[in-house]
């Protein structure tokens, strides 16, 4: 080695090895427990059980609000029980009243909540079977007492009082057995399923129908673009007939339906696919209607009417509907 060579190694500085500082990543549960995972122990006890108190206080908040939630929204299905469902339910009328002369003693006085299968359950329902009506059944029966009635004999010198009184107890106790049978035959506790909904159907139309509404209900008031609009008013067209076709009275329809495929598929039935599907369109149909009126009929008396009748809830038109 030359002294050059010498002299340079002297004044080349000496290499120098950098090392990066030492850093641990990891999180806080690796913070939390030991370096051995199967002893189970933690370095910080009181941070762990401060962690899992406060998760646990907010998984038992969240399950509260979402039963808040739930019981504001309501039944989607069902809604709120009502008098004029109940109705629905019992093929009774929200004011039970008695008209024409009581047939049977026992059924009347009965405080039951469930409508009595008597004579005198027919008396008391605003709707009957067959389309009749309690002025036409009432007629009927004097008319058909007045035909039956014996003859009166026109001498009477010769004439029977005893026998005629026998004849008149005998025609009193026959037109008591004939009204009741007659009554049995219309009364709707008697009737197929499918003659109880088309009464109730009636009774829907007859209820939230616009030719009997528009009588008592207010108007919509009108919005600020019909007040300062300077088009004219077009007049509706005059109703023929009853209103069959409104929002309010679809929606009462549908809701009359869904309780009786609702009721058929509790119980025994939850298998039953196709009642199940036919349910959930009802539900949807109903939905869809209930989401166009809302838009065009809320705050109006018309709208409160129908939401008080029926005791539909914010979840029939407003949440999710899944049936289960």
């Amino acid at each position: 080695m030359s002294l050059l060579d010498q002299e340079f190694m002297c004044v080349k500085p000496p290499l120098l090895q950098w090392q990066l500082p030492h850093r641990t990543f990891s999180n806080s549960s690796r913070t939390l427990k030991v370096r051995g995972r199967r002893s189970g122990h933690y370095e910080d006890s009181y941070a762990y059980q401060h962690t899992r108190q406060r998760k646990a206080a907010n998984v038992a908040r969240q399950a509260e609000l979402k039963e808040q939630r739930a019981a504001a929204l309501g039944d989607p299905i069902r809604g709120v029980t009502t008098p004029f469902i109940k109705s629905l339910d019992s093929d009774l009328p929200t004011p039970a009243t008695t008209s024409i002369e009581e047939v049977s003693h026992t059924s009347t006085s009965s405080p039951s909540e469930e409508p009595p299968h008597s004579p005198a359950h027919a008396i008391d329902e605003a709707h009957l079977n067959y389309y009749l009506t309690k002025p036409e059944l009432e007629g009927s029966f004097e008319y058909s007492k007045s035909l039956s009635e014996p003859l009166v004999a026109v001498d009477r010198e010769r004439a029977d009082p005893t026998k005629e009184a026998e004849e008149a107890k005998m025609h009193d106790a026959g037109h008591q057995t004939a009204t009741e049978a007659v009554v049995r035959i219309v009364s709707l506790a008697n009737a197929s399923s499918r003659e109880r909904t088309r009464a109730n159907v009636q009774r829907i139309i007859d209820t939230f129908g616009r030719h009997s509404t528009d009588n008592h209900l207010r108007p919509k008031a009108p919005s600020l673009l019909s007040t300062y609009s300077t088009i004219a008013e077009q007049k509706p067209t005059p109703r023929a007939g009853p209103d069959t076709g409104s929002s309010e009275v679809q929606i009462g329809i549908l809701t009359a339906k869904i309780r009786i495929l609702a009721d058929r598929y509790e119980g025994a039935n939850r298998n039953d696919k196709v009642n199940k599907r036919n349910l959930r369109l009802l539900l949807h149909r109903r939905q869809k209607l209930l989401k166009y009126m809302y838009k065009k009929e809320r705050g109006s008396d018309r709208w409160a009417n129908m939401i008080e009748q029926l005791g539909l809830t914010e979840a029939t038109w407003k949440a999710q509907i899944c049936v289960e």
